[in-house]
């Protein structure tokens, strides 16, 4: 054993990731939601990458493609609800799985990837490379995204 030498893995600092970083391109369309999210969300934290750092953001970011056909297992689309507050007494508003898919399709994907990402300034700054479209048409083409089947 060689106690005098210590191997260190290559950590990525901040410009390496960000001149490493690229933009991905799913397709929601029948893919099972809570799946789905766990995928994109470690796409968008890089822990896909051999070169992941926790403390980097060294994620790719992605772009989801047909976010109204997303599918949910079970009787989730009947029981779901989604709950926010108004800030205002009593102001708990509570808005179930279907109303909401045909009000923002793109809100339950990035709620679902939001709930999967770190609660601190880093998990913050890594949904902000996740960019969401309800059809199949998106204005991300100056990226060259590159198409991944997830």
């Amino acid at each position: 054993m060689n106690k005098g030498k210590q191997q260190h893995s290559t950590l990525l600092t901040k410009e390496q990731a960000i001149a490493q970083r690229k933009w991905i391109l799913v397709d929601a369309a029948g893919k099972t939601l809570g799946r789905f999210a766990t995928e994109i969300a470690q796409i968008l934290r890089g822990k896909h990458k051999p070169s992941f750092t926790p403390h980097v953001d060294c994620g790719d970011g992605v772009i989801i493609i047909n976010a109204e056909k997303i599918k949910v297992t079970g009787s989730k689309e009947a029981q779901k609800i989604y709950r926010y507050h108004t800030g205002a007494m009593s102001g708990l508003r509570e808005v179930p799985y279907r109303v909401m898919m045909d009000r923002k399709p793109d809100y339950i994907i990035r709620h679902a990837v939001r709930g999967m990402m770190p609660n601190s300034r880093l998990g913050k700054q890594q949904m902000k490379k996740l960019r969401i479209f309800a059809g199949t048409q998106h204005d991300m083409q100056a990226q060259q995204p590159i198409p991944v089947n997830v």
